[in-house]
């Protein structure tokens, strides 16, 4: 290794099991942490052995709920620079409010840039994060940001079907670059839909362009908050004469009646990553959860030997 001082790998509560999944395939322990709720809801933070000169990456999804997790990993960051870490990586496999990353209308604030701002004051060195909303946001922060895609993961698990006359469909123009990317590793046409959100949260599909009658299609998107625009997305794809609709996206926020709505959808499967835990709850036949903790071990371990990182996504498959 390229540095003498130690790696070591903390996890916030907000995905513990992605924690310890991620320390496992590195082949470390994961290390020990005490993170207590005092009854007024303050959190507290204390590291349970010494990370005085280690190389630390702490995991945290910024996942519902988002301020709680947010305030736990800024408080973590915070004691970790207080007891001397010699360098401090923030792993957030997903980033909560990317959604927030321009001003639409007068007088509204850009969250996501506020976030980034937040983090780095409270002293991370790096940002490690997947598949954040709007690619921009890695220019909020000052220092490095490796940004991975689970566009590989969820792509080969789709190529292993090997489904006949698939189309990969993105659910707006705005992710018309990702759709891209599945097509290439796919072999498949795209196909785009029209969609307008007259409200937040609320999604309508009207109009698809390109080919999907007698085809099958993958209807593709970064998060599955509401549920709307994929099952919106299927029933248009339905409408217009495809004959079986898969779903994929990477983070599943699966908020509200999400669940109920995708269960009652015409979506035959509904393929995620678990950079979001999905409780037993909310647990459907329809989910497959593919798990991108290999990914992120092999990037802890690149970013801590100072070695490529785009290399584990075949060179430039960075978005």
């Amino acid at each position: 290794m390229s540095h003498n001082f130690r790696l070591m790998v903390f996890s916030g509560s907000a995905n513990l099991d992605l924690g310890q999944e991620i320390a496992q395939y590195i082949g470390i322990e994961l290390g020990k942490v005490k993170l207590h709720r005092f009854s007024d809801g303050e959190i507290y933070v204390r590291y349970l052995e010494s990370v005085r000169g280690a190389d630390v990456f702490v995991i945290q999804s910024l996942c519902a709920p988002i301020n709680e997790n947010l305030m736990e990993l800024l408080i973590m960051i915070d004691a970790l620079k207080r007891a001397s870490a010699e360098r401090i990586s923030a792993v957030i496999p997903y980033y909560g409010y990317a959604r927030q990353d321009k001003k639409t209308l007068a007088r509204e604030p850009i969250t996501a840039k506020l976030v980034a701002d937040i983090l780095s004051v409270a002293g991370i060195d790096r940002m490690i994060s997947m598949d954040i909303h709007a690619g921009q946001t890695q220019g909020f922060f000052d220092v490095p940001v490796d940004h991975l895609t689970a566009v590989p993961i969820l792509a080969d698990y789709f190529q292993e079907k090997k489904l006949e006359n698939l189309v990969v469909v993105s659910p707006d123009v705005g992710r018309v670059k990702t759709a891209k990317r599945y097509s290439d590793r796919l072999n498949a046409d795209i196909a785009i839909l029209h969609k307008t959100r007259p409200a937040y949260n609320v999604s309508e599909t009207t109009h698809v362009i390109g080919k999907v009658k007698g085809k099958v299609t993958l209807l593709i998107d970064d998060i599955i908050d509401t549920a709307g625009t994929m099952v919106g997305g299927a029933q248009t794809l339905k409408d217009h004469g495809a004959t079986e609709i898969y779903a994929c996206a990477t983070h599943p926020v699966l908020s509200g009646s999400a669940v109920e709505k995708l269960e009652a959808s015409l979506i035959k499967e509904v393929v995620v990553t678990n950079t979001i835990p999905v409780p037993q709850k909310k647990w459907i036949k329809k989910f497959k959860v593919l798990s991108i903790a290999p990914l992120f071990a092999k990037t802890v371990v690149n970013v801590h030997e100072d070695k490529s990182v785009s290399e584990l996504l075949g060179g430039d498959d960075q978005v």
